[in-house]
């Protein structure tokens, strides 16, 4: 029962307002949805993530938690009230440090340090992590945030400012978009619903498997008033289903007639927001009939297939066959043989999904969070019987992604309804919603075999993955086809076979999670290194750089590559980092006592973009009649810095100031494909595209003024000027024929990876560019708890050229950041940690210090030589710890996340505690 509206005044950001709201109403909800101040963001309603982070007379709280009754004739502060005229001293020094990434968690933060830096302008690291551990962020590490916290006093420059055309490239520019994240006024999946939209319940499956059927809808809608409709999939009109990759396409939008998993979609409640928000999902009038499930890859392979093409649940399978690896290991001086489990791993971004849905005469308009418009204007196109044309997807600010938010989620839900009702149609998922029924990361059984010879190179290695990818394929099909590609490690394998499966469950759906199945094979085969190493009796670091790939080698695919190979370089960074860290510990171990220091050091590669298949992107470039100059960038921004790195290569190229740039963001109508934000392969391909767009309009401009290939061009009003010399010509503009677009000058340039499908044995190219890294682990083990602390890590990878060094550094943190979570406290139990508080993951305590090493190997095919980098910097950080956690205690713990009830058994397995 809905409590009636009272009238209640209180004072925000120093003004006073008078809402009427039933009192138990949270304090969140009116802010956002009364007040529109919609920078105080929802990420849990539930008081774990701190979005909602406010201060109420001074006092920090969660203002999901906060009835608005409780803030009468009280004063609050959101993220809002912090700026005046110009930025605050700490919101800029957030923007210098590069502290905002994705920007959902930025205001929280924000609010928490204002109220930290009232009582202590100038604290110390531990005062920072200790007023800001109530806010947690998926995308920067927390390392950039302490130090902007730390920073705020100083009056240093904001970097990258007045830079000058032709120096773009290798600045630490700031973010292009971060101001409006810093201010709060980004708009993200859930802060720009039209104001007249209905509101959405998604009805799920309670069941693992299950056949079901509904009663009739009818009276249902009509005992509920305020409700318009329910959608099932018999109102879908194109084709039920949809996929990342086409020949997988296999889920349903709307299940018919039985659910394959806990959480999957059966349909779709329609209704006036408050109606809606008065359901009770169970209340829905369906019955059920349970089937059998299967939720491990060992239950699912005796299980009846889920698919009836698919036997024995297997997805799919891929395979990588190099030389006879049986004979070399047969003949090996020593071989090192293990057994690794990985779990499920829950992508956590703080933004849940959240979209609208509304037509545009006879166009279908969707406003949501993705990592992937074109894509998924396509497959929503195909559910809702389509053309692509009658679609349009209008990406908001994505407030982290990771790989899931390339999958369809709402998308086809609320543009069902919105072509149904001819009414916009919003919906937000619940925290729990967004963890049940979106795709994970997948658990991995793996086992392997490494031999080398008694110098110690390697001569051979075997590695058998199953992948448990869920009731649907997602992206099982990539990393089935990717694992076998990387298992080897970046190292010279001359004799290998590896097969990696995708394996079918009733669990939640796998997908695509910053790395592809990479970081599970990178912990088995960097495990077993350190294992051979030490029969071998040589330095774990030496070890690897004895094997590390070297230009002119082959990989395990048989690609050579003459040029770029940058891990011999990375690992070199590392060794005096190495041997002081090594020292210290023995050192701290000499010494009595159950804390137990301990080192690890392990290796990545990681290959930019899809595999061995077209991976194209456009980037469209031009300069108006009325002299702007004008750039449609359709790479979706996680968080990542595309919106500020493809601008910084474009603007290199064309030899223009990057302040002259006006940016046209991803929108399937208007914007070309850039593709899918993934693979780390924006700033590589896309801006590669960018790269070619900028030289291209360059040379047009310059042929049309007919001087040498050294001028110099500005934008002047609206004249062009051009100089060339002494020499200077201008061009009017106005007076030029624009094109459709408005533009005088342009260019389109498109951009496709030059790789080369693998054949049967995984045998080709499949990527252009990898990119390449290495990273230390400093660690103390408590070997009666079994807790670990985490030290110190240092990271060092080659990206080529460093486009940004201030956000790439960030990438590195975050990377490492979610790599220590895997390790060690992240695991999605299916059915039971579907919360942010039940599911752990790292926290600004938790993150220990960072050190950076940008290695610069130039990749002939990148952008000025740029490659990839999002992706790789996670892959090291688990193995590490992994290795650091044996080399303090002598136990390998075989099962991720390393939690200290698994260390003290690994421990007492291998003969007690230390």
């Amino acid at each position: 029962m809905m409590l009636e509206k009272a009238p209640l005044t209180f004072m925000v950001n120093d003004k006073p307002v008078a809402v009427e709201a039933p009192p138990t109403a949270r304090l969140s909800a009116v802010l956002r949805d009364q007040l529109g101040l919609k920078g105080t963001k929802v990420g849990c309603d539930a008081g774990d993530c701190g979005a909602c982070t406010v201060a109420i007379d001074g006092e920090l709280a969660c203002a999901c938690l906060v009835p608005v009754a409780s803030a009468e004739g009280c004063a609050v502060r959101t993220v809002e009230g912090l700026a005046g005229d110009t930025l605050s001293a700490l919101q800029s020094s957030f923007m210098r440090h590069g502290a905002a990434q994705c920007g959902i968690c930025t205001p929280g933060f924000l609010v928490a340090a204002a109220r930290l830096l009232e009582e202590n302008p100038r604290p110390d690291e531990a005062s920072v992590k200790d007023a800001l551990g109530g806010v947690l962020c998926r995308c920067t590490g927390y390392r950039k945030i302490v130090a902007a916290v730390m920073d705020t006093h100083s009056a240093s420059p904001v970097a990258g400012e007045g830079i000058a055309a032709g120096e773009a490239v290798g600045k630490p520019i700031p973010r292009l978009d971060g101001l409006p994240k810093v201010l709060g006024t980004d708009a993200f999946g859930a802060d720009a619903f039209p104001s007249d939209a209905l509101a959405a319940l998604v009805i799920r499956s309670p069941h693992w498997h299950a056949d079901f059927t509904f009663s009739d809808l009818g009276p249902y809608v009509a005992a509920n008033p305020g409700l318009v409709a329910v959608f099932t999939a018999a109102d879908i009109p194109g084709i039920n289903s949809f996929g990342v990759i086409p020949p997988f396409a296999d889920q349903p939008a709307l299940a018919e007639g039985f659910a394959r998993f806990r959480g999957e979609a059966m349909a779709v409640v329609v209704g006036e927001k408050d109606a809606i928000a008065g359901l009770d999902p169970a209340e829905f009038p369906v019955s059920w009939q349970v089937r059998d499930h299967a939720l491990t890859v060992a239950e699912a392979k005796s299980a009846p297939p889920l698919h009836a093409s698919r036997p024995g649940n297997v997805m799919a399978e891929g395979k990588v066959r190099r030389g006879d690896a049986d004979a070399a290991l047969a003949a090996s001086h020593v071989t090192a043989t293990g057994r690794i489990e990985t779990s499920y791993v829950e992508h956590a971004y703080i933004e849940p999904e959240a979209g609208a849905a509304w037509m545009d005469g006879d166009t279908l308009v969707i406003q949501a969070c993705t990592q992937a418009p074109v894509m998924d204007r396509d497959d929503t196109a195909r559910v809702l019987g389509l053309p692509p044309e009658k679609v349009r997807i209008l990406p908001t600010a994505t407030g982290g992604g990771f790989g899931s938010k390339l999958d369809l989620s709402l998308q086809p839900l609320i543009g069902l309804a919105a072509l149904k009702t001819a009414r916009p149609v919003a919906l937000a998922y619940t925290r729990s919603e967004s963890m049940m029924s979106t795709t994970k990361r997948h658990p991995a059984e793996m086992e392997a075999t490494i031999g080398a010879d008694k110098d110690g190179r390697i001569t051979g290695m075997v590695f058998d993955g199953d992948f448990n990818t869920g009731a649907y394929a997602s992206w099982g099909p990539t990393v089935a086809t990717r694992v076998p590609v990387h298992a080897s490690g970046p190292y010279f394998t001359p004799n290998y076979r590896s097969v990696g499966r995708g394996i079918h469950t009733n669990g939640p759906v796998s997908g695509a999670f910053r790395g592809f199945g990479v970081p599970q094979a990178a912990i088995m085969q960097e495990t077993l290194y350190d294992e051979l190493a030490g029969k071998l009796g040589i330095d774990r670091l030496a070890f690897r750089l004895k094997n590390a790939l070297r230009n002119g080698e082959a990989t395990v695919c048989g690609h050579v590559m003459e040029s770029g190979i940058g891990i011999v370089e990375c690992l070199e960074a590392l060794q005096p980092h190495w041997q002081r860290a090594c020292a210290e510990a023995e050192a701290h171990n000499a010494q009595p006592g159950h804390i137990r220091r301990g080192v690890g050091v392990a290796s990545c590669w990681y290959g930019c973009g899809n595999t061995g298949i077209p991976n194209p992107s456009t980037m469209k470039l031009g300069i108006t009649s009325d002299g702007r100059l004008v750039l449609h960038q359709g790479a979706v921004d996680i968080g990542q810095g595309s919106n500020t790195v493809i601008p910084q290569i474009c603007a290199e190229a064309l030899g223009m100031p990057l302040s002259a740039f006006t940016l046209v963001g991803a929108d399937t109508a208007i914007t070309p494909d850039a593709g899918k934000t993934s693979g780390s392969r924006q700033t590589y391909i896309s801006g590669k595209a960018a790269e070619k767009s900028g030289r291209a309009l360059r040379e047009t401009i310059l042929r049309f003024a007919n001087v040498s290939g050294d001028a110099e061009i500005a934008l002047e009003g609206g004249v062009l000027v051009i100089r060339d010399g002494a020499a200077s010509r201008t061009i009017e503009l106005g007076s030029l024929p624009a094109d459709a677009d408005g533009f005088v000058f342009r260019a389109d340039e498109s951009y496709d990876p030059p790789t080369v499908p693998l054949d049967e044995n995984g045998q080709g190219k499949p990527y252009a560019v990898y990119g390449w890294g290495a990273q230390i682990v400093e660690l103390a083990v408590d070997t009666k708890l079994g807790t670990v602390e985490l030290i110190k890590i240092t990271a060092a990878h080659d990206v080529g050229r460093a486009i940004n060094p201030a956000l790439a550094v960030g990438q590195v943190e975050g990377g490492i950041a979610q790599g220590i979570g895997m390790a060690l406290m992240e695991e999605y139990v299916p059915g039971r940690t579907e919360n942010l508080h039940d599911y752990l993951i790292p926290t600004i305590g938790d993150v220990p210090e960072i050190e950076t090493i940008l290695v610069e190997v130039p990749d002939p095919e990148g952008p000025f030589g740029a490659k990839g980098l999002g992706e790789h910097v996670l892959i090291p950080t688990a193995p590490a710890i992994l290795n650091a956690i044996r080399d303090a205690t002598g136990a390998l713990v075989t099962k991720v996340p390393a939690t200290p009830s698994r260390v003290l058994a690994a421990i007492w397995a291998q003969g007690g505690a230390a």
